[in-house]
């Protein structure tokens, strides 16, 4: 599914894909045609991806097999995707496309993962009962109750896609963009012998945020970064051997105090915050983050104090909004159709096309992935995190494909914050893989927001409510 920060942040990240030195591409051509099946084909993430891959110098065509249990959306798409080609010259590629996987999936080298389950019908459910219990949400659909519920409605769908993918093309690289990215992960990581990589763009937006900030270029900036999908923490960042965080945390502090030399850094207070608390930058927008974290959303004076608007924090963001940019989303395709708006885009920093090219020209890329945490030749890639968990670090591609890195320790306090993440996620894959309201019941308890905000009993009794209010897409949990 397409994020909201997907659609939110196209002018942003337009206007950084002309600027990173990562997005020449590598000299040499593909060495074959290849196929890619995109599930969940009516996603915001479906016509730029494409537009990344056919940009793929060398690139020797192939097949795109598009999927969508949504028959209108996936004919729309099929025509979105035609004329894409037809405008851009790609004779080399064709398009496929079938409500039914298991009729396009057989030969697919690449496996992208858009899929969303239930979201129109669950939104106001996940956010408005959450609501009633003081649990307040801007995004919920990562962590916390929202995030849960999409996990048990999107988990068991995603579990039979891989199932039918090792069946009919077990060789295939899974590039995961739906959310809940850590809980799919692992429940993908402990159930499919199919090689798995969850893919987001904060890694790639906040570094380019930094370097904006603290005014240097971003080709020059020397950076690390590691945690998990949206608690990411950038450890190291200078430039030309110089710490970069007393500017920037110089800049908060003016920030915070209300007196910025700039009133448009006059916002991202939560990010901000945590760094000045606990040492590092953290990848993900201060709403979304303050959901993952105890501190910020469990009494009205702090959320006056730390939200702002819209992915700043803003109550009900999502849920007041997702359904308009699904509708927007659908009207954009109708404006390309018809010619009223142009496909003028240039290759993006989402790393599908990266991964691909890296792969198929063998020619080694570094991305930020998540991956399951203990590996059989390097064990924990974090050392001070569980290693039956999911956890975001950098990743070399190449023929081989994904080759994750270790990363070590992580400084005890921000690895503690990750930890506390991680246990929600553990006992919510597991309520999603066995079905088990019991289980779910226990992730909420120990969902960081959550447990600030409620009791055990009425943790309880709002998964149970939420339980009820979308029976009708959650079969066989019992």
């Amino acid at each position: 599914m397409s994020s909201p920060q997907a659609e939110d942040q196209k002018s942003l990240g337009h206007a950084e894909h002309t600027r990173s030195s990562e997005q020449r591409g590598f000299p040499g051509a593909m060495p074959r045609p290849i196929k890619i099946t995109m599930m969940g084909a009516g996603s915001g993430f479906t016509p730029r991806l494409i537009t990344d891959v056919i940009s793929i110098p060398g690139n020797q065509g192939g097949t795109i097999a598009l999927v969508d249990i949504d028959r209108n959306r996936l004919d729309m798409m099929r025509q979105v995707i035609e004329k894409l080609f037809a405008e851009r010259g790609a004779s080399q590629w064709k398009v496929v496309a079938s409500e039914n996987r298991a009729d396009v999936l057989a030969g697919s080298h690449y496996l992208v993962n858009c899929i969303e389950v239930s979201g129109l019908e669950c939104v106001r459910f996940d956010n408005d009962i959450p609501a009633k219990y003081g649990v307040d949400q801007c995004i919920g659909d990562t962590i916390g109750p929202g995030g849960l519920f999409k996990a048990l409605r999107t988990i068991p769908v995603w579990l039979e896609v891989l199932k039918d993918a090792e069946l009919y093309c077990p060789e295939a690289l899974v590039l995961n963009y739906t959310n809940p990215m850590n809980m799919m992960c692992l429940a993908a990581g402990r159930t499919s012998s199919m090689q798995v990589v969850g893919l987001c763009h904060s890694v790639q937006g906040t570094s380019h945020l930094l370097a904006q900030r603290a005014g240097v270029p971003y080709e020059e900036l020397e950076w690390e970064c590691a945690g998990i999908n949206h608690l990411a923490w950038f450890t190291k960042l200078k430039h030309q051997g110089k710490d970069l965080y007393p500017l920037l945390k110089k800049k908060a502090e003016d920030d915070l105090a209300n007196k910025p030399p700039d009133p448009a850094d006059a916002d991202d207070l939560v990010r901000k915050d945590m760094m000045l608390h606990f040492g590092a930058f953290i990848t993900e927008s201060s709403g979304h983050l303050s959901e993952y974290l105890p501190y910020y959303r469990k009494r009205k004076d702090l959320l006056q104090r730390y939200a702002r608007s819209r992915y700043e924090g803003e109550s009900s963001f999502y849920a007041n909004n997702w359904p308009h940019w699904r509708a927007q989303a659908d009207q954009e395709r109708t404006d390309i159709l018809s010619g009223a708006k142009p496909m003028d885009w240039e290759r993006s920093w989402e790393y599908a096309s990266w991964i691909i090219e890296a792969r198929e020209k063998d020619h080694p890329c570094r991305i930020h992935g998540n991956v399951m945490n203990s590996t059989a030749n390097l064990g924990r890639l974090i050392t001070n995190l569980p290693s039956n968990g999911c956890v975001e670090v950098a990743t070399m591609v190449d023929r081989n494909g994904l080759n994750p890195s270790r990363y070590g320790a992580l400084p005890p306090q921000m690895a503690a914050l990750c930890a506390s993440n991680m246990a929600m996620f553990e006992l919510g894959a597991t309520a999603a893989v066995e079905r088990s309201k019991e289980a779910a019941i226990h992730a909420l308890q120990l969902d960081p927001l959550t447990a600030a905000v409620c009791s055990p009993s009425e943790i309880k009794a709002m998964t149970l409510e939420l339980f009820e209010a979308e029976a009708k897409f959650l079969p066989k949990y019992y």
